[in-house]
């Protein structure tokens, strides 16, 4: 029982004196607070590590961190909706690189040359009528 509340228990954190972004990715949207402090990483008010199983998607998250070489030297606080979990992490990690660029303007050109200061804008493409998915059309008989 104890447990239970405890994991219901929203964490507080304070990010008061901290810069905003906002990181979007197929149909994901994640608000990015950063702020400098000693590398915790909350992602809907749990940690990153609890949120995404995936060693390949933490390894997408802490991207920007490790290219600039200073994973231990920001706080981050993230909400994220929408899309999947590849999706989400697009997302945060194009929120984090747009507000590391906001707290260091030396860094833009580093985190431009990787192709995280700029929006994926790849998406799903629509279904098409007289097609069977977006591009598969039904198989053509000639009796």
């Amino acid at each position: 029982m104890e447990t239970q509340e405890l994991k219901n228990k929203k964490i507080k954190l304070d990010f008061k004196d901290s810069k905003y972004a906002t990181g979007r990715r197929k149909k994901s949207i994640a608000k990015i607070w950063l702020k400098k402090g000693s590398g915790n990483i909350y992602v809907n008010g749990k940690k990153y590590d609890e949120y995404f199983k995936r060693e390949q998607h933490k390894m997408k998250l802490l991207r920007p961190f490790d290219i600039i070489s200073q994973s231990t030297d920001y706080d981050v606080r993230c909400n994220v909706r929408g899309g999947g979990l590849s999706g989400q992490i697009g997302a945060i990690s194009h929120g984090i690189s747009k507000a590391l660029v906001m707290f260091d303007s030396n860094l833009k050109t580093t985190l431009k040359k990787e192709k995280l200061t700029t929006r994926d804008s790849r998406a799903v493409e629509r279904k098409k009528y007289g097609h069977k998915k977006a591009r598969r059309s039904f198989q053509f008989s000639k009796r």
